[in-house]
């Protein structure tokens, strides 16, 4: 067994004040490099390095990581076959699967995430395109420090209670109708007056999952609307997502295609590696793709989606932001709202990670703010003309 663990597993009366993570990929030179990423930052550490899914199930209760970087392809066991072991062991684990870009590796990463994996990770094909990809590791740290944390608080909130010193005043507990209220109250706008005729969509870390939950409960608002989703993915994911979303739906899905028709009943995607805008033209709605700079650090981003959305439809869309890092959305929904549009976010509880959704909602431009299940039926609601 190849395993190298670099910190001792806490004493249950101690509570890291780092996220620890888990390392797990059967090629030494990327395990190394990932490991010393990893401890260069400060309020991260690696407990373990493994080579095997086998080796992470075995050493899980030893080290406790917070969150595991899991391979999808390694020998003696890989890591589909160690994701539900991992997590039947520990539920509340973080897991972020890597892979290369394959359609196979897509497909695979795709299955992790309905099998319980946070998030996946995309890695550069050879070691040395690893080693020189700088934007690779700015987004593989974002993502362990993102992710983890949410597991550190939990951590730290299950906690023992450290005895206070005796001589210390005894603490009057406070009688619950004067507590403050310490989360802010989140001001939302009333919903337009006009029924939706646009649904947009967009979201990042969790997002597949979040969006199918979203699609299956649309029903007939994919029959009288057409439905454009971003999805912060690279090129590949995007096919195969696409094609999860129509069988979810049970109605036309595909990535979007530069200069097509904008219909009602089809849910267009936009594919890895591009902007998608709509765009009016002799007075048909069409998609309009673009392969330009990154935009909030993504490609595809959600903002332009939402601006050119406003443009042609105005006070008709109805954009949902959902779980993700970040605060890409938060323009174009302010584009949105400018035009009489309508903004519904998901709420911090049933995401992943509340910074996209967080975004729109602390700068006050939702309609709503909503548990993941309860958005596909408000947005049926919504477009039957109930705005209640």
């Amino acid at each position: 067994m190849n395993v190298t663990t670099l910190t001792p597993p806490l004493a249950p009366s101690v509570i890291s004040r780092r996220v620890r993570v888990m390392i797990v990929d059967d090629a030494v030179v990327v395990r190394g490099l990932f490991a010393r990423w990893v401890e260069a930052e400060a309020d991260l550490q690696v407990v373990a390095t493994l080579r095997t899914g086998r080796e992470a199930v075995e050493q899980l209760e030893r080290t406790n990581p917070d969150i595991v970087l899991l391979d999808i392809e390694m020998p003696d066991m890989d890591g589909l076959t160690a994701l539900p072991l991992l997590l039947r062991k520990k539920p509340d684990l973080i897991v972020i699967m890597a892979s290369t870009l394959t359609r196979r590796n897509a497909e695979l990463s795709l299955r992790a995430l309905s099998l319980g994996a946070t998030d996946y990770i995309t890695k550069p094909e050879t070691n040395s395109e690893i080693t020189a990809a700088s934007s690779f590791r700015r987004d593989l740290i974002e993502k362990i420090r993102h992710l983890g944390s949410r597991a550190k608080r939990a951590r730290v909130a299950v906690a023992p209670a450290v005895p206070r010193p005796a001589s210390r005043a005894p603490i009057v507990p406070v009688a619950p109708s004067i507590v403050p209220d310490i989360a802010p109250r989140l001001a939302l706008r009333a919903f337009p007056p006009v029924a939706p005729r646009i649904l947009a969509i967009g979201a990042s870390t969790g997002g597949p999952q979040a969006i199918a939950t979203v699609i299956a409960k649309l029903g007939a608002v994919i029959d009288r609307a057409p439905v454009l989703i971003t999805q912060h993915m690279p090129p590949t994911f995007t096919t195969i997502m696409a094609e999860q979303i129509a069988r979810v739906s049970g109605r036309p899905a595909h990535e979007a295609r530069d200069g097509e028709e904008i219909n009602s009943g089809t849910i267009y995607l936009a594919p890895g590696g591009k902007h998608m805008r709509a765009k009016r033209r002799e007075g048909t709605a069409v998609i309009e793709l673009e392969d330009g700079p990154l935009i909030n650090f993504c490609k595809p981003a959600v903002d332009p989606m939402f601006a050119s959305a406003a443009e042609v439809w105005g006070n008709w869309v109805c954009a949902v932001v959902l779980t993700g890092m970040g605060s890409d959305g938060l323009r174009g929904a302010q584009a949105i709202t400018a035009a009489g549009g309508s903004v519904i976010a998901q709420d911090e509880t049933s995401s992943v990670v509340w910074g996209m959704p967080g975004a729109v909602a602390q700068a006050g431009l939702c309609s709503a703010i909503l548990p993941i299940n309860e958005i596909g039926p408000r947005i049926s609601r919504l477009f039957a003309g109930d705005r209640t």
